[in-house]
């Protein structure tokens, strides 16, 4: 295996020069059109009128104010709820083996097949006070559509496998090796658990909260259909900046969505940190298997 890789990377520093660079310039001016442009357009128009105009669109705004802290209310409580969901889904699936379990796995991935308009709709074909448990819930008094819970809901679809398909391929390369010996040697299911089991896939956690984080914070197409996009009660960031944008706002709209955009940067940083923690793991697993298996 070796031998190969290095046959390779020979092979591809004999490439003319001229080749690889045309291939690193197309790359760069590709990224640089379709995200540093955009990026760097996006801080320039929210800063255009000056700081104390960007300061007031964010925070004199009463629904700006609202749709921001609504995100941040809606995003962390997705993200524990997927954690949770995800280690309970990685375990089951990276430890046993069970009839239905590739359906069980194409389910975690339903969300990345299905349009969040699609899954929107379904949630308010079900919980609408039309829909199929829409009538019950309105004789109890529970609001989920055109409320918080179902814009939880959708947050939560569209981010369901984020941290299941982070974990599932960690804790199989892992293996089960360490989580057996503290069981044999007198570990409660979760003493061995939280002392062997979390502190291997901690920054697989990590990384799938981070992802997921930043798709709940970004969501459009699911929230936008059960939400109702109630000013000052049911929009989220992303709804106030298509808002915003539509009533010719457009230091407004850019305010918001460099907030967004900044929160991405930041979310990629630690993406980045995340992945270099994760690779430096494994290697250090690998090493012990190895050990392992020699000895």
């Amino acid at each position: 295996m070796s031998a190969n890789h290095a046959s390779l990377s020979s092979s591809i520093r004999q490439d003319p020069w001229w080749a690889r660079a045309i291939m690193i310039l197309l790359a760069i001016g590709f990224l640089t059109w379709l995200v540093l442009i955009p990026v760097v357009f996006v801080f320039v128009s929210a800063w255009s009128n000056g700081a104390s105009s960007y300061v007031a669109s964010l925070l004199e705004d009463e629904e700006t104010r609202s749709s921001i802290l609504l995100t941040l209310m809606v995003a962390p409580v997705a993200v524990v709820l997927n954690v949770l969901f995800g280690l309970a889904a990685a375990w089951a699936i990276a430890r046993f083996r069970f009839r239905g379990r590739a359906i069980v796995i194409a389910m975690i991935d339903l969300p990345f097949a299905v349009s969040p308009v699609v899954a929107g709709l379904s949630l308010l074909l079900i919980f609408g006070q039309n829909g199929f448990l829409g009538p019950w819930l309105h004789e109890r008094g529970w609001q989920v559509v055109f409320a918080f819970p179902g814009i939880l809901l959708a947050t939560c679809f569209v981010t369901l496998p984020f941290v299941a398909r982070e974990l599932i391929p960690l804790m199989e390369s892992i293996g089960d090796e360490e989580e057996l010996a503290a069981v044999s040697l007198g570990a409660s299911p979760f003493q061995m658990f939280w002392r062997v089991t979390v502190p291997n896939i901690k920054w697989g956690i990590l990384y799938g909260a981070i992802l997921c984080n930043a798709r709940a914070m970004g969501e459009f197409g699911a929230v936008s259909v059960v939400s109702g996009r109630i000013p000052g009660e049911t929009e989220t960031m992303p709804l106030r900046v298509e808002r915003l944008f539509q009533d010719y706002d457009s230091p407004g709209s850019f305010a918001v969505a460099s907030v967004l955009t900044l929160l991405a940067l930041v979310t990629l940083g630690i993406k980045i940190a995340l992945e270099r923690q994760t690779r430096a793991d494994l290697a250090r697993h690998q090493r012990m298997a190895d050990q392992g298996e020699s000895a």
